[in-house]
């Protein structure tokens, strides 16, 4: 399935290795607000996140930080990528599945 993709896979990999980026840029990402970023951009707190707001606190990799690797650029940025291969190979996974049964 995924054997004539060398292209995107090799474009993967680059945007992988410069997720790190988004540790010098100033503010924060797009949609990845908290409960009080939330409130200074739209004004309220929607009742859905509100409930659901300190989940987030027990993720895995807070903050993309890998436990007890945080603290320089290169540890943080280490954390970013993994993070990054993380997700990728999840998306890889659910489509991989999809793929097999639509397959049968």
């Amino acid at each position: 399935m995924f054997n004539n993709y060398h292209k995107l896979w090799w474009a993967l990999g680059a945007l992988i290795i410069l997720s790190p980026l988004g540790l010098i840029a100033t503010g924060t990402a797009f949609g990845e607000w908290g409960a009080e970023e939330l409130i200074d951009e739209v004004g309220f707190i929607p009742l859905g996140l509100e409930k659901m707001a300190d989940i987030w606190a027990y993720a895995p990799l807070v903050d993309y930080n890998i436990p007890g690797l945080a603290g320089s650029f290169l540890q943080s940025a280490a954390g970013y990528i993994v993070s990054a291969l993380i997700g990728a190979g999840l998306v890889i996974a659910v489509i991989s599945i999809f793929h097999k049964l639509v397959k049968e």
